[in-house]
């Protein structure tokens, strides 16, 4: 009986496949999860990915599709304006529900977004084009902190956080193939328009299920008093001063981009210089300034207040609970943006440098160039849409699959920084299969003859897609593998969800800024330069990797010798006492 109960205790392993499936069809919660998946994931996949094949088809100049990728900063910084979701009450809606309410207005204005850009002509009204986007962009990131959220509210025994995890992440593969594949293979029979009223039609339907959803009440969710508060915390005044200089830091860094998105997408002048936008131009005089404004600047913020609590300057001396809204909010924004990053400092010191230009600098080469993919595969190689599909969507999946494999083995064989390391070298010399498709497929024909893949066509045009696909999606699954496991290690468990969540935001930000300038680069000197450069980009990633390595060894080199000097003090202490 006692074995029994103990065996009862163990956790089952997720279900996978069609056993997942069945097991969220046989659960109301996990059944809405699966839908909530779909939900978040074809936003995303249309928004960021496919959108980019349309433009790419009607022919808008790569540098205006780069400027309009930076819609998918929405997604890197949403945990700026989670707190909303928690505590405004939306007017009539909120009877139903603290999440249902949220998840309601977001999905009819993403509704409205698919079926707005199916009645829109970038080639004719881009600006407006460009404000549907980006409100869609809003949404979809708003509808993953509701998605998120709701998770965690209504996880129970019968539907446990793991199994729900699992099955959102089930439905989002779903969306990818429908947002991706699908719409690909269909907008050879139809125009883009079209696919994205269809799209539209697949996105009202999952309004069924937030109708359906259960929820949790707002007050069924108790507050705890802050940490932030109690005696021995940073004066929340001064606090208040630190949050305001990196609000204002960050305030301007989201309208400086905000401003030349306008600028660039309404075809308006620069008033400056009374000249069209140029887009390397703004990357190379405020690139380097957004960096410090939404990464340095909390950084030295949070080190300064790590000083002063270390010699009690300016702390509370007894326990001052925050009483109003305002307050709750301040604490909420310094949890999320200089906390985070003062534990970071604190724990490592000046090693965080290199750990925040490692995270700056690893995933660049994936995200400099990804919007350029598909036009990359469809205009400039015209290949059709059938064949892109298959290709990027459905063996690009399997392949990326085998690269995350590939990471564990390294992992369990290697470590964690050689397996880092491999990640990079090969993240950043895939681009140099690309640079050779580009050019010809020189040396990609070379390899297929040499192992008798050209059997499958005459001019290997489809072999030579699937080589270089394979080669960039092993080499973004191995790396991507490597670089969670790294963030997941120098996470705190003491601020594991905040931390993880601002630092894998700030992975976004440099790639993301450099997409415009890099399609500028495309349309002045063609793809196979560019893509060297993307190589060339990747080393610095490279550098960070190795400088990372030599920190960590001698810090557990150090912290050996402090184990080694504590037990002969213990051993000393023993013999004085003997």
């Amino acid at each position: 009986m006692a074995a029994t109960a103990a065996a009862g205790t163990v956790a089952e392993a997720p279900p996978k496949g069609l056993k997942l499936l069945k097991a969220a069809l046989a659960n109301r919660k996990t059944a809405i999860m699966l839908v909530f998946g779909f939900a978040a994931g074809l936003p995303y996949t249309l928004l960021i990915g496919t959108l980019n094949a349309w433009l790419g088809e009607w022919e808008i100049d790569l540098a205006t599709i780069g400027v309009l990728s930076w819609i998918g900063l929405a997604y890197a910084f949403k945990f700026l304006w989670s707190p909303l979701v928690d505590r405004v009450r939306l007017p009539v809606l909120e009877k139903l529900g603290r999440r249902r309410s949220w998840l309601l207005i977001c999905q009819v204005l993403l509704t409205l977004t698919f079926f707005g850009l199916s009645l829109s002509d970038p080639r004719l009204a881009l600006g407006t084009f460009a404000l549907i986007a980006v409100i869609g962009a809003f949404a979809s990131a708003t509808q993953d902190v509701v998605i998120d959220a709701w998770r965690i509210d209504v996880a129970d025994a019968r539907a446990p956080v793991e199994i729900l995890s699992s099955i959102y992440q089930f439905g989002y593969r779903i969306a990818a193939l429908i947002g991706g594949a699908l719409a690909l293979v269909l907008s050879e029979r139809v125009d883009w328009p079209t696919v994205y009223a269809i799209m539209g039609g697949f996105m009202a339907l999952t309004i069924l299920a937030t109708l359906m959803a259960p929820d949790t009440p707002r007050d069924a969710i108790e507050r705890e008093q802050s940490a932030l508060r109690k005696a021995g915390a940073i004066d929340p005044r001064l606090r208040a001063i630190g949050l305001g200089i990196v609000a204002l830091g960050w305030a301007w860094a989201i309208w400086t981009v905000a401003s030349f998105m306008t600028l660039m997408l309404s075809g308006a002048v620069d008033p400056a210089t009374g000249k069209p936008p140029v887009v390397g131009d703004f990357t190379k005089a405020y690139g380097p300034w957004i960096v410090v404004a939404t990464v340095i600047v909390p950084a030295l913020v949070a080190a300064v207040f790590n000083w002063l609590t270390a010699r009690k300057g300016y702390i509370l001396t007894s326990d001052e609970p925050a009483t109003t809204t305002g307050e709750r909010a301040a604490d909420h924004a310094y949890s999320a943006l200089i906390l985070p990053l003062g534990e970071l400092v604190r724990r490592i010191g000046w090693g965080v440098i290199v750990v925040l230009g490692l995270i700056l600098s690893y995933r660049i080469t994936d995200l400099i160039w990804g919007s350029y993919a598909f036009p990359f595969y469809l205009t400039e190689l015209q290949y059709t849409g059938d064949e892109v599909a298959f290709a990027s969507k459905i063996f690009g999946v399997f392949m990326t699959m085998a690269g995350i494999a590939i990471g564990g083995i390294l992992f369990a064989t290697l470590g964690r920084m050689p397996t880092l390391l491999i990640g990079a070298i090969v993240a950043a010399a895939s681009n140099l299969l690309y640079a050779d498709l580009a050019s010809g497929a020189v040396y990609i024909d070379g390899f297929a003859r040499t192992l008798g893949l050209d059997a499958f066509g005459h001019d290997l045009r489809m072999v030579r897609l699937l080589i270089a696909i394979s080669g960039e999606n092993i080499a973004a699954g191995l790396a991507g593998a490597a670089f969670v496991a790294y963030l997941s290690s120098i996470t705190s468990r003491e601020f594991s969800a905040v931390q993880y969540a601002l630092l894998s935001s700030l992975t976004f930000l440099v790639g993301s800024l450099g997409r415009a300038w890099i399609g500028e680069r495309i349309e002045q000197v063609g793809y196979a330069p560019v893509f060297v450069l993307c190589a060339l980009i990747g080393l610095v990633a490279v550098g960070f990797v190795i400088l990372e390595w030599i920190r960590t060894t001698w810090a557990e080199r150090r912290r050996g010798d402090g184990d080694m000097l504590a037990a002969d003090a213990a051993r000393q202490a023993e013999g004085d006492t003997a």
